[in-house]
């Protein structure tokens, strides 16, 4: 049987944690899975909810940080801890990403012809100006890249991508998504809708998106040369 690890960079989001791993079960539901919850330097109650969540499940295991380092290398850290797996999932922890879309990407990624399958973005979960913004940026990285142009962070991948993203992300790649592109496999798209974030909050200002976008797209371009 495929051994899974879900991996969720955590950022106050206290209240949908519980929910999270109740709705990740039940799609995961007679597969081997493990849940990692990286909290990173949560201001919220979020280590205490992780913890309580790991007592009650030992599927479920907990990375506390003490300083904050970001979306993507939380998950670069999240992958380097789990390595006793087959497939990888990556997805936030605010319940955007459906968890109930996991088996979708899983079966995907089993067909064996890819190294990744991104949850492709779709739906009016972000305004009209982030959408316009966001979509530029992806069109940009998938040129650079060769990326399919929807990719985001919600993605399952197998063990030649995992190991190109941990590896990139401490050599200084600034997204896990570009990341993914230095593993040289052939990666997928499927459209799966996201819904508005219910409860919680993202460190991820419209200021800091930016020069995450910046930074990523100043580093596809040095991939390039």
């Amino acid at each position: 049987m495929t051994r899974v690890a879900v991996v969720v960079p955590v950022y106050g989001n206290e209240p949908t944690l519980r929910p999270l791993a109740d709705r990740l079960a039940a799609a995961l539901e007679g597969r081997d899975w493990r849940l990692r919850l990286v909290v990173d330097a949560s201001p919220d109650n979020s280590v205490a909810v992780g913890r309580a969540l790991a007592t009650g499940d030992p599927r479920v295991a907990v990375t506390e940080l003490a300083v904050n380092v970001g979306q993507h290398r939380a998950l670069a850290r999240g992958l380097a801890h789990e390595p006793q797996a087959d497939a990888w999932v990556c997805l936030d922890a605010d319940l955007q990403d459906p968890p109930e879309a996991v088996p979708l990407l899983l079966d995907r990624l089993a067909r064996g012809d890819v190294g990744a399958v991104f949850a492709g973005r779709r739906g009016s979960y972000e305004s009209r100006t982030r959408r316009l913004t966001g979509t530029l940026h992806r069109r940009l990285a998938a040129r650079l890249t060769g990326l399919p142009p929807d990719a985001g962070a919600f993605l399952a991948m197998g063990p030649g991508v995992r190991r190109a993203v941990v590896t990139a992300v401490e050599d200084g790649a600034p997204s896990v998504v570009l990341a993914v592109a230095r593993a040289g496999e052939r990666t997928v798209s499927l459209p799966v809708p996201r819904d508005v974030r219910p409860a919680g909050r993202s460190a991820w200002t419209g200021r800091a998106r930016l020069r995450q976008s910046v930074r990523s797209l100043a580093w596809a371009v040095r991939r390039r040369e």
